[in-house]
C-alpha cells in the first residue's frame, strides 16, 4: 500500500472517529441524565414512557411534521398506504351497542359466504358481542387477522328468527383510495381521490378507462380533504396529465441534494380540460399534483388554499419496532415555489393557522394586489401569475360556505345522530327501497326525503338528548335533507353514490362544473400573460 493511500485511510478514520466522538459525547450525556433519574428520582419512573416523551418533544421542537410512532402506530399507519389489510371484508358501524354491517366488499370473503348489508353481528367465535359496550377498535381486533385464518360470526338478519352462523376465511382486503368516479354529464367525468396509496395509480387507470368508455372529454379531479401519501404515487399521478418530459416536483435539504422528478409521457389524460379541486385539507402529495399541473398550465385549480405541507419525512426504524419520521428535505413546485407554509412562530401557531383562515377574511380571484412581488411566480409555459407563501393558491377561489351552519346541525353531525338515524331507517326500509329503486339513478332522480322522515329524525335526536331548535333547523334544513339522502344512498349502494348526491351542494364542485361548462372561464385562467 503506497504512502498516499495510507494517509487517505488515516484521514478518513480520523474523521469517522471525530464524528463518533461528538455523537457519543451527546449520547453519553443523555444516558447519564437518564441513569440518574432511574437510580435517584424520588418516585418510581416508567422508563419506556419517559424515553418516548423525550423523543416526542425533541422531534416536536424541530418542525411540525417530524414525529415518533410506536410499534402499534407503525402497523396502523401502514394499512391505508399499502392499500390492503387482512380481514373479512365488511364495512360496519356500531348501532345501539351492536355491530351493524353496512355492506360487504365485492368479492370479499364475507360476501362469498352470504353475509349481507343490514346483518347484525351478535357473536364472534361464540362470544356474545352485542350489548357489551364493544368499540370500533374491539371489532377490528376480533375480525382482522392473518390471511387463511378463520372466524365464526353469528348474525341476526331481519325476517329470520334464528341466528345465522358464517365461517369466514380471512383474506387480503383492498382499501380503495378512489372514493367516487362517475360522469357528471355527457362529456365531463369526476374522480375523487382520498389518499395517495400504493394502489392509487392502478385505481385511477381503471376509473379513467371506464369514464372514457362513457364519453369522457373533460375531468374534475377532486383532491379536497386529501392529506397525501407516497411521493412516488403523487409523481405518477401528475404524470397522467402531462405530455413530454417536464419537471413535476423537486426536493432539497441541507443534507439532501436537489432531486428532480419528471413526467414520462405515458399519461392517460394528457388532453382535455382538467379541473383540480383543493381545499385546506389538501396536503403534501395533493399539493405536489396541484402545483405541477398549475405551474405547467395544464389545469385550472378551483377551491381554497391548500394546507401547505411541503416537508419530506424519511422513516427510520428503531430497534423495538417503533419509528421516527424525520424531515430531511422540502418540496418545491416546478416554478420553485416552496409548498411548506411558515412554521417559525412555533407549533401552536402553526397548528391554529388553518382554523384562522375561517375567521380572517381570505383571498379572492383577484388576489394579485395583496401579494408582495417576492411571492409571485410565473408559470412555465404561459407565464401566468401564481403565488407562493405556502400551499397552492387556486385559480378560482371558493369561500367556505357557512350559510347552513347552526348549533343544531353541529350536534346532529358531531354526535353521529344523523348518521345513526339513517342507518336505522335504511335497515327498516331496505327491501322496500331496493325493490322500488333497482338502479341508483332512479333513486337519485325520484326519491325525496319526506316530512315523515324529517320528523322521525327530530324525534330520534330528542331521544338522544339534542333538543329541537326551530330557527336552527330551518337554516340547516336543506343540507340536512341532502345528507339524509346521501347517507342513505351510501348504505344502499357505495360511497361513490354518496358523493353523486352530496356534491350537488358542494360550492367547490359546483364552481368546477361551472368553469368547465363555460369555456371562457376555463380559457381565461390559462391565457398567456400579455405583459399588461
Amino acid at each position: 500500500m503506497n504512502a498516499r493511500r495510507i494517509f487517505g485511510c488515516i484521514l478518513l478514520s480520523s474523521c469517522i472517529v471525530t464524528v463518533q466522538a461528538q455523537f457519543s459525547e451527546q449520547s453519553l450525556k443523555f444516558g447519564e441524565v437518564f441513569e440518574k433519574i432511574s437510580n435517584y428520582y424520588v418516585d418510581t419512573v416508567n422508563q419506556n414512557k419517559l424515553v418516548e416523551e423525550v423523543i416526542i418533544q425533541m422531534l416536536h421542537d424541530l418542525d411540525p411534521h417530524s414525529s415518533y410512532l410506536s410499534k402499534e402506530d407503525v402497523n396502523a399507519m401502514q394499512e391505508p398506504l399499502d392499500g390492503n389489510f387482512e380481514g373479512i371484508g365488511v364495512s360496519f358501524n356500531i348501532l345501539k351497542d351492536t355491530v351493524f354491517i353496512i355492506n360487504t366488499i365485492t368479492g370479499g370473503p364475507s360476501e362469498k359466504v352470504g353475509v349481507r348489508g343490514g346483518d347484525r353481528i351478535i357473536k364472534i367465535d361464540g362470544n356474545i358481542e352485542a350489548g357489551v359496550g364493544i368499540t370500533n377498535t374491539d371489532v377490528q381486533k376480533k375480525l382482522k387477522g392473518k390471511k387463511g385464518t378463520k372466524v365464526v360470526i353469528s348474525v341476526l338478519r331481519k325476517g329470520v328468527p334464528e341466528l345465522l352462523d358464517f365461517t369466514i376465511t380471512r383474506d387480503e382486503i383492498p382499501i380503495y383510495s378512489i372514493d367516487a368516479s362517475y360522469m357528471v354529464d355527457d362529456k365531463t367525468g369526476y374522480i375523487k381521490l382520498s389518499r395517495f396509496s400504493m394502489t392509487s395509480v392502478t385505481e385511477f387507470y381503471n376509473a379513467i378507462s371506464k369514464l372514457k368508455e362513457e364519453g369522457l372529454q373533460n375531468l374534475i379531479l377532486d383532491l379536497s380533504g386529501n392529506g397525501g401519501g407516497y411521493l412516488r404515487i403523487a409523481v405518477e399521478l401528475a404524470d397522467q396529465f402531462i405530455s413530454g418530459k417536464n419537471l413535476l416536483v423537486y426536493t432539497e435539504g441541507a443534507k439532501n441534494p436537489r432531486h428532480n422528478y419528471y413526467s414520462t409521457d405515458r399519461g392517460e389524460f394528457q388532453k382535455g380540460k382538467l379541473i383540480v379541486m383543493i381545499d385546506e385539507g389538501s396536503a403534501s402529495a395533493s399539493e405536489i399534483v396541484a402545483g405541477a399541473v398549475q405551474d405547467l398550465d395544464r389545469a385550472v385549480i378551483v377551491g381554497r388554499r391548500s394546507f401547505g405541507k411541503g416537508l419530506v419525512q424519511q422513516p427510520f426504524g428503531l430497534m423495538d419496532g417503533s419509528m421516527i419520521r424525520l424531515t430531511v428535505a422540502k418540496y418545491y413546485t416546478p416554478t420553485g415555489r416552496l409548498i411548506q407554509k411558515p412554521y417559525d412562530k412555533g407549533f401552536d401557531d402553526y397548528a391554529k393557522e388553518v382554523a384562522e383562515r375561517f375567521v380572517i377574511p381570505q383571498f379572492s380571484d383577484t388576489a394579485d394586489a395583496s401579494f408582495p412581488d417576492s411571492l409571485k411566480f410565473r408559470t412555465l409555459n404561459k407565464k401566468r401569475v401564481v403565488f407562493g407563501g405556502g400551499g397552492i393558491m387556486p385559480d378560482y377561489f371558493v369561500p367556505f360556505d357557512t350559510s347552513f351552519y347552526s348549533t343544531y346541525y353541529r350536534d346532529l353531525i358531531g354526535k353521529g345522530i344523523l348518521n345513526q338515524f339513517v342507518l336505522n331507517y335504511g335497515d327498516k326500509h331496505h327491501f322496500e327501497l331496493t325493490n322500488k329503486y333497482k338502479k341508483f339513478n332512479e333513486y337519485k332522480n325520484n326519491f325525496v326525503i319526506s316530512d315523515d322522515i324529517i320528523n322521525g329524525l327530530i324525534e330520534y335526536a330528542e331521544n338522544e338528548g339534542v333538543a329541537y331548535k326551530h330557527d336552527d333547523f330551518r337554516k340547516s334544513e336543506p343540507m340536512i335533507r341532502v345528507l339524509c339522502k346521501a347517507y342513505l344512498a351510501r348504505d344502499l349502494w357505495e360511497i361513490s353514490e354518496f358523493y353523486q348526491i352530496f356534491n350537488e351542494t358542494d360550492p367547490i364542485y359546483k364552481r368546477a362544473v361551472e368553469v368547465l361548462s363555460e369555456s371562457s372561464l376555463y380559457d381565461k385562467k390559462l391565457e398567456a400573460y400579455s405583459g399588461k
